[in-house]
């Protein structure tokens, strides 16, 4: 089994110091972690992971089924690859002198964020799919997420999109095609086989 928490970033921290940190509070500060887009990202990832399993841990453990340990490692690992900063997405300015852009990775961060705001709903891998580096280029944004057992799938999965729609034009120029989204996994009391 590979421990994901020895991954390194391109900033050179490791996942295990940022999970370190969180589990201190942030304290003592840490000047770099504080002002580092790549740990920022990764350590809101972690707060995900973190408060995910606290609130599946507060359900009734007894009648509970165990999440596989794979699950967690492949969050984990999403978490890692995503917060590189990755490509840089071109920003309109009037004045030609300026160039401005935002990061893939801010831009995936953005639309984890979406996913935090929908119930029952973790984001697992995002991808931008296309010439995000070229202005007006169609674009494909490409999600997998786990969704709580007994959730309906169509609406939470409308939620999602719609969202990440709204949020991509709010705060992006890109020329967003399509949202697709698979559910490729569920999470809470899931009833064993012959339960059901």
């Amino acid at each position: 089994m590979t421990d994901m928490t020895h991954r390194t970033l391109d900033c050179g921290k490791t996942i295990e110091d940022l999970s370190d940190y969180l589990a201190a509070d942030r304290f003592p500060r840490d000047p770099h972690i504080e002002t580092c887009p790549e740990c920022l990202n990764a350590l809101q990832g972690l707060a995900r992971v973190s408060q995910l399993s606290r609130d599946l841990l507060a359900q009734d453990i007894a009648e509970q089924p165990p999440i596989p340990e794979s699950w967690f490692q492949g969050i984990m690992s999403n978490i890692q690859t995503e917060v590189r900063a990755g490509r840089a997405l071109p920003l309109h300015h009037p004045d030609p002198r300026v160039t401005l852009s935002v990061t893939e990775g801010a831009v995936r961060a953005l639309i984890r964020s979406v996913g935090d705001d929908i119930p029952d709903v973790v984001v697992g891998r995002c991808r931008l799919e296309g010439d995000v580096e070229r202005p007006g280029a169609p674009i494909v944004v490409t999600i997998t997420a786990s969704i709580a057992f007994g959730r309906p799938i169509l609406p939470v999965t409308t939620a999602l999109r719609t969202g990440i729609l709204e949020a991509l034009a709010r705060h992006t120029e890109l020329h967003v095609e399509a949202v697709d989204i698979s559910i490729d996994d569920l999470h809470g009391d899931i009833p064993e086989e012959g339960q059901r």
